[in-house]
């Protein structure tokens, strides 16, 4: 008997990345006539270096330094104090700044407390007819205390919604897996201990001429599906970087706050 799609997308792990077994896989509607081929877009030694990061990913977000919390960002490929890399690590550090440097330029333009991090990939991810499927997926040690919002997200490059969160923390030890089309959708997990590494995975496949599923995964765990309507043909971003405050709660740390990633990788399905 043919496995559903849920449970095909729950069972076959890496088989997914490989493309070979999605023919066998959900009803025939849901899937291609045959095997697709799949390639890598970012790979996972993407932090093994300065040169594999700048390859792949510029500093800061896609518009600048703010955005909705009080930290501004500040990195380059001359000023690794807020972005830099151990062992193939990235790391995203929050300072606590003791001067005033206005507000932000970001709806709801909060006071700037904090120096931050953040990277935006180069690549965009666009649900297709040529990439009808995608893997996002990485390691994390996230800090979950009150006044720290980090987030490993999807966003439009051509305007808001589409947006998908594959991290994120608001001040406690919560994920929250959020799909955003114009309504939100939520899937909110408990963490054993965010600060260790746990690995967040989003499937996102296409279903119609508009629309995509995209299934969520803690620690290999399946958590979540949520219709992402009008995401097809939206280019976007991949983001991770280390908000404060906003969302959080407020007064955040007093001292210096870290996020780390490693093993980051964005894979797709090419029905050429």
């Amino acid at each position: 008997m043919p496995l559903d799609r849920r449970t095909f997308l729950l069972s076959s792990g890496a088989a997914l990345s490989a493309g070979t077994a999605l023919a066998a896989a959900g009803p025939a509607a849901a899937r291609p006539a045959a095997p697709l081929a799949w390639e890598t877009v970012i790979g996972s030694g993407t932090f093994a270096d300065y040169g594999a990061l700048e390859a792949a990913w510029n500093y800061r977000y896609p518009w600048g330094s703010d955005h909705n919390g009080s930290a501004r960002m500040y990195a380059s490929a001359g000023d690794h104090n807020h972005v830099y890399l151990e062992s193939g690590v990235l790391v995203l550090k929050a300072s606590r700044i003791t001067w005033d440097e206005g507000n932000s330029s970001s709806d709801p333009h909060l006071p700037i407390r904090y120096h931050s991090g953040a990277v935006h990939s180069k690549a965009h991810v666009v649900v297709s007819d040529r990439y009808p499927q995608w893997e996002v997926k990485g390691e994390f040690q996230a800090p979950s205390a009150r006044g720290t919002w980090p987030a490993f997200w999807l966003t439009g490059v051509n305007g808001w919604p589409p947006e998908s969160d594959i991290l994120e923390y608001k001040g406690d030890a919560r994920n929250w897996f959020n799909t955003y089309d114009g309504g939100w959708d939520n899937t909110v997990v408990g963490v054993s201990n965010p600060g260790a590494w746990h690995t967040y995975r989003a499937w996102i496949a296409k279903v119609s001429a508009t629309d995509a599923d995209i299934h969520y995964y803690l620690d290999g765990t399946w958590v979540g599906q949520h219709r992402a309507s009008n995401f097809v043909g939206e280019p976007m971003w991949i983001i991770i970087n280390l908000q404060m405050e906003g969302s959080s709660g407020s007064p955040g740390p007093s001292g210096d706050t870290f996020y780390r990633a490693r093993n980051l990788y964005v894979g797709r399905s090419n029905n050429t």
